[in-house]
């Protein structure tokens, strides 16, 4: 199938802004962009009309599908909160593609979510990136794992205080962390050495994934929020020699100069919630502006469902009216989360050889006023805003739609 869409304002994201410019998709890839683009005579011709043509959204820290909306109890499986090493969890064994937000976020021109573990362990397992369209999570795949969630600061310590167990305390969350990271480097020794002899080795699915991390394979997304919590993050990937990336980042504006130093990026927010505990106290729409000015690169998150994720790119604007350089909030809800999680190779922008996702606005997506009009998956409509409504193509029936 070949997609070309035409007539738009193109914001390729990565390069210059194109006027009356086309964006060519060809077996779900995009293959050419700009204004001299030869169509062929099987493409299906989308004008735009004039309108913003955008690569979709990539939420870079949410719950869609682990933390179902409406369905209390029965649809959380956002945290495993009997182990405080959750390293062998998957977030992609949980998700549900029938949960309403993954409707939500293409209204709000979001096509890519990598999505995570809650925060209530100090590690609490393995992230996931999906499309936010389709039948199951395994045809939704982008990459997985993209990384290892982990959490500092009051909730690990809140869950297992509460319980009466080891951690309790900062200085418990952190030595759980630490234990379970000398006993991966202690695993991998054993196991290179029982290959060395040819010898059978027991393996430990833990263990495994928490090497992987040690290797540089996978990034440690690290919850946290207060300054101090943020500098223990930094101390420990320190110590173990891991990639962080700083998740939420709330007080990150203290220690912006560190973090531009020691190249840490932060995917902040969410920003439109009260303060609701301590952490939270310094939560302010300045700060994404002061890390990006700081040299910090960044990506903005609704944490979904704690900001709905169609608001996504409403926290971008009113970061802008904050002090945030529009070039930098509009990279960061799509190049910026896309390369900081390891997925740019896929999506991010509207660049050949990436992935077919792009959405048509009414206007200037950082003016509130505008909306998604359609938006298209690997080159395949999926959702439309028609006289008024929203109407999202409904993957189970894909031969009759």
């Amino acid at each position: 199938m070949t997609l070309a869409i035409t007539h738009g304002y193109v914001v390729p994201v990565d390069g210059d802004p194109i006027e009356d410019a086309t964006v060519l998709v060809a077996d779900g890839k995009i293959v050419a962009v700009g204004r001299d683009v030869e169509i062929p005579e099987s493409a299906t011709v989308v004008d735009a009309g004039g309108g913003w043509v955008l690569p979709g959204f990539v939420e870079a820290h949410g719950h869609l599908g682990v933390y179902e909306e409406a369905e209390g109890w029965a649809g959380d499986d956002t945290n495993e909160m009997t182990d405080p090493n959750g390293a062998r969890l998957r977030a992609l064994d949980a998700i549900n593609p029938a949960d309403q937000g993954f409707a939500d976020a293409l209204s709000g021109g979001v096509t890519t979510a990598v999505i995570k573990p809650g925060s209530g362990n100090p590690i609490g397992g393995q992230t996931v990136a999906v499309k936010c369209w389709g039948r199951s999570v395994d045809e939704m795949l982008v990459k997985e794992p993209v990384s290892v969630k982990s959490a500092l600061g009051e909730n690990p310590k809140r869950v297992y205080g509460d319980q009466k167990k080891l951690p309790s305390t900062r200085q418990g969350v952190a030595a759980v962390i630490r234990d379970a990271l000398m006993k991966a480097q202690d695993y991998k020794a054993r196991k290179a050495a029982a290959e060395r002899e040819d010898k059978p080795f027991d393996r430990d699915g833990t263990l495994e994934i928490l090497v992987r991390v040690l290797d540089g394979e996978l990034p440690w997304c690290q919850h946290t929020h207060r300054a101090d919590d943020i500098a223990t993050a930094l101390r420990l990937a320190a110590e173990f020699g891991y990639r962080v990336i700083i998740n939420h980042g709330t007080e990150g504006h203290l220690l912006a100069d560190t973090l531009a130093e020691r190249n840490v990026p932060v995917i902040i927010g969410p920003l439109f919630t009260s303060r609701s505990k301590v952490e939270l106290r310094q939560r302010a729409l300045r700060n994404p502006g002061i890390l990006a000015r700081a040299g910090v690169e960044l990506a903005i998150t609704t944490d979904h469902p704690v900001v709905p994720i169609h608001f996504l790119v409403h926290q971008a604007t009113l970061a802008v009216k904050e002090g945030l350089d529009r070039d930098t909030a509009l990279r960061s809800i799509t190049v910026n989360p896309a390369r900081i999680m390891g997925i740019d190779d896929r999506v991010g922008a509207l660049r050949p050889g990436l992935d077919g996702d792009v959405v048509i606005w009414s206007g200037d997506p950082l003016d509130v006023m505008s909306r998604a009009l359609r938006v298209f998956v690997s080159g395949r409509e999926v959702y439309s805003y028609v006289d008024g409504e929203s109407v999202v193509a409904d993957p189970y029936y894909r031969e009759s739609r």
